[in-house]
């Protein structure tokens, strides 16, 4: 199965940027989506943005548009999460996972949750 693990995450003023990786491990096939999640203490994990594993379509979260992108690398097997101009409200457990859809038309996860990677912005 494909492993995935997130990092890049840490302690950032507010304004700053941070790039989130996430690393896929084992079996590895070119048409897996991949997505970013986001899940703040106390709050329900919420949708940040995807990308189809050929790069071919990518979503974001309407709030997050124009701030977060979601470059991929599949020679690493890698995909990231850009983040500019975070602010408080950023602070959260990222996680990247597969996703169903080959080409974005529903979010719905495929496998199972890793740790995630903690983004704290400080004010």
């Amino acid at each position: 199965q494909v492993r995935l693990v997130e990092s890049g995450g840490g302690l950032v003023r507010t304004g700053g940027s941070l790039r989130l990786s996430c690393a896929a491990s084992g079996r590895t096939f070119s048409n897996y989506s991949m997505g970013w999640f986001r899940q703040a203490p106390g709050k329900e994990r919420e949708f940040v943005a995807a990308i189809s594993w050929t790069g071919d379509r990518t979503s974001y979260a309407d709030s997050l548009k124009g701030r977060f992108t979601i470059p991929r690398d599949n020679a690493k097997n890698t995909v990231y999460l850009e983040m500019n101009s975070l602010n408080p409200e950023d602070t959260a457990v990222y996680y990247c996972n597969t996703l169903r859809s080959p080409t974005l038309m529903t979010l719905t996860t495929w496998g199972s949750w890793g740790q995630g990677t903690q983004v704290t912005v400080s004010s």
